[in-house]
């Protein structure tokens, strides 16, 4: 034995990369699908919130899938877009699986995101689908007209106030916006299609925007099958280790100052913001 060889005998052992065991690396996507950034709120999902931690998780040497924790009742349509795009580049790029797992619920853009997935699994009980575009909004002209207050707008293009909120409602644009809706609809119903394919059922209209149970959505063929992450990865990758990449907090959030705000506007935004999450979730029993 050579001087060298003796020496690396003596040396502590150092468990070679190929040693190493495999990784799951998983990334939580929960909450309102929004692209307005708050320095507060803790559960929005925009590609600017989560593309940290998506990156970290397509990222690792040792990967062999990815996982996505979908618990969100939807939002924007484009945000969607956005991140279920990006989640399918890196899938594409780095030849991993994506399964994606349904938890409370995964519903309208939350279903979106599942659609990124190879397979999607969720618990029996969870709330899945929603596959429709919904806008909402109020009709403050005769509050105006109470109050005794005359509001003042004035434009260049006769559509840039289209269902503006303090003026009384005019069919033609009633039907501008179902014409809009319609059209996400079918982008909404295109994404879908593409990546199910022949898993969907068609006994049943599953873009009324209806919602069924995870068990219910196995009949459908909107998921693949019941399971949580636990269960699923133990039994398709049993050597793994399974790492979770979070998506990055809001700085006051990180800080414990979640009912903090400055100005009173900053306020008023706040409470807009948690009114309309709030209202999200409550549709579905949250």
């Amino acid at each position: 034995m050579s001087v060298t060889e003796k020496i690396a005998a003596r040396l502590p052992r150092v468990m070679d990369r190929g040693e190493r065991p495999p990784v799951v690396a998983a990334v939580r996507l929960h909450g309102v699908i929004t692209p307005q950034s708050s320095p507060v709120a803790r559960n929005t999902i925009s590609l600017q919130n989560v593309e940290s931690a998506i990156n970290r998780a397509f990222d690792n040497e040792r990967l062999i899938a990815v996982a996505l924790l979908i618990n969100s009742p939807g939002g924007a349509p484009t945000q969607s877009a956005l991140i279920a795009e990006r989640i399918r580049e890196l899938a594409t790029k780095k030849h991993v699986p994506v399964l994606a797992f349904c938890e409370d619920v995964a519903a309208s853009g939350g279903y979106w995101l599942a659609c990124a997935g190879d397979e999607i699994y969720a618990h029996g009980t969870s709330l899945v689908g929603s596959i429709g575009v919904v806008s909402a909004g109020f009709g403050l002209n005769g509050l105006l007209e109470k109050a005794g207050v005359e509001r003042r707008v004035y434009t260049a293009g006769e559509n840039k106030v289209r269902l503006d909120p303090f003026q009384a409602e005019k069919p033609e644009d009633v039907e501008w916006l179902k014409t809009l809706h319609s059209d996400l609809h079918d982008q909404f119903r295109t994404w879908v299609t593409e990546r199910r394919g022949a898993k969907l059922s068609t006994e049943a209209d599953l873009f009324s925007g209806e919602v069924w149970t995870g068990s219910k959505a196995v009949e459908l063929g909107l998921v693949d099958g019941i399971g949580t992450i636990r269960t699923v990865i133990a039994k398709r990758f049993p050597d793994a280790e399974l790492t979770i990449a979070e998506p990055r907090r809001p700085l006051l959030a990180k800080l414990g100052l979640t009912g903090a705000s400055t100005r009173s506007g900053d306020l008023v935004a706040q409470v807009l913001a948690s009114v309309e999450e709030r209202a999200r979730w409550s549709r579905f029993g949250l």
